[in-house]
């Protein structure tokens, strides 16, 4: 198959983006960034602490999928178009701010009939991250194809 297919570059992009992403989810964000990412005020006003954890988790987040993402198609021969990556990278950075800032996700989780699934904490199980990595598994597949593009 031609490496410069649309197809090629998808699955490249994806398998890149999806290893990048548990790369610096699970082992380059520090545990400042993870516990205090989502923290917000009693009155549940985002926290200026908080804010700037995620900003600083998903900086790294980000950094970690672009060194992945552009030496694996350079290793691969695949070629990916700038602007596309960039798009791409804008996306997943986006959108991983935006589940990792954790209330965001708990609403949409409320309202689309989740509640009790997102705060379920036992039988060996968190709803809460669950729903944040199929979050983030559908926003690299998004990422993915525009990356391809």
């Amino acid at each position: 198959m031609n490496s410069s297919s649309p197809a090629v570059r998808f699955a490249a992009s994806y398998a890149l983006l999806r290893a990048a992403a548990d790369v610096a989810d699970h082992w380059i964000q520090t545990d400042h960034q993870a516990t205090t990412k989502g923290q917000h005020d009693n009155d549940g006003q985002s926290s200026a602490a908080g804010r700037r954890a995620c900003a600083a988790h998903v900086a790294t987040y980000t950094a970690t999928q672009a060194v992945v993402l552009l030496a694996g198609t350079r290793l691969l021969d695949v070629r990916l178009r700038p602007a596309s990556v960039a798009a791409a990278l804008a996306l997943s950075a986006v959108t991983h701010y935006i589940a990792d800032r954790r209330e965001p996700l708990r609403r949409l989780a409320d309202a689309t009939g989740k509640a009790r699934f997102v705060r379920l904490a036992d039988h060996g199980m968190n709803g809460a991250y669950c729903l944040d990595q199929a979050w983030h598994h559908a926003a690299e597949t998004v990422a993915a194809v525009i990356a391809s593009a």
